[in-house]
């Protein structure tokens, strides 16, 4: 992963640039960077008025969201550091809840290896690779309140 990959994600100013051009839906829900690194990423969402469920807590898809950015912003990087046109696509999504997701909820993925191995095994060999990634929701006092498994696959255009 490039350390120019990591300023810019880690970068506030241009990570809500981003959003804005080609994730605007994520914007509005108010997914935030804590941190990115070559093994981990971390994904903010607060609980308010414009993602919240009819009971009183965060609606699912805003968890997804996060959970998959959390995934997808390792992805992204390792993608970067090659020259090659890479693919990638959500190909499965399973997830469990186990506590309203109220407040600020962190969506931590600590899977970058496992995602730089499938990458480089879809560039050495020119086909299809599979990436089971784990994101999980923990709330302000650490309870995990959601657990996303999130099936990415990566091909070379």
């Amino acid at each position: 992963m490039h350390a120019s990959y990591l300023k810019k994600v880690n970068n506030s100013f241009l990570y809500r640039l981003f959003l804005i051009v080609k994730l605007p839906i994520a914007w509005v829900s108010g997914l935030k960077v804590n941190k990115v690194t070559t093994e981990k990423a971390q994904i903010s969402i607060r609980y308010k008025y414009l993602n919240q469920n009819p009971f009183k807590s965060m609606y699912f898809a805003c968890q997804a969201m996060a959970a998959e950015m959390s995934t997808g912003l390792l992805a992204m990087g390792y993608i970067d550091s090659y020259s090659q046109e890479i693919s990638m696509l959500v190909l499965d999504l399973s997830c469990k809840f186990s506590k309203k997701a109220v407040g600020k909820i962190q969506f931590v993925c600590e899977d970058g290896q496992l995602v730089k191995d499938a990458i480089k095994k879809a560039v050495d060999f020119k086909e299809g690779a599979l990436c089971e990634m784990t994101s999980k929701g923990y709330d302000e006092q650490g309870d995990c309140v959601s657990s996303f498994k999130i099936l990415w696959s990566f091909k070379v255009k």
